[in-house]
């Protein structure tokens, strides 16, 4: 997969919705979301499926069905990964989800007391 369109733009990115989702080279589940409007916005996105298995918020079934997903496996779930010579810690409150087939995406905000904004991932690999 390589595009993918939000369907309203991701909080702090407005009014960016068009994005390209790449694999990091060597780095196996780990991607780059690029704006196509503006390539110097770049995050590092993390499939939370492989890296992050006890991770499954729940995708409410109206936004579900905004995406076209029908089924668990239609859907690419990632978390927004922050590098920092520290560590690099992962959005598990805002995570994206992408339909695998359409590329159509969305950024789900999670309730407020779910999931921290800023996980370490260290921690959470080695849980």
């Amino acid at each position: 997969m390589s595009a993918v369109r939000f369907l309203a733009p991701p909080p702090g990115l407005e009014p960016l919705d068009t994005f390209t989702l790449e694999p990091v080279a060597g780095a196996d589940g780990l991607f780059t979301l690029a704006s196509t409007e503006r390539p110097e916005v770049r995050l590092f996105t993390l499939d939370a499926e492989r890296h992050l298995p006890g991770y499954s918020p729940e995708l409410p079934d109206d936004r579900a069905a905004e995406l076209g997903i029908a089924a668990a496996e239609d859907a690419l779930l990632l978390v927004v990964v922050t590098p920092s010579r520290e560590g690099s810690t992962v959005n598990l409150l805002a995570p994206v989800i992408v339909n695998r087939a359409t590329g159509a995406a969305l950024q789900l905000v999670l309730d407020a007391d779910a999931f921290p904004v800023r996980a370490e991932l260290a921690a959470l690999a080695g849980a």
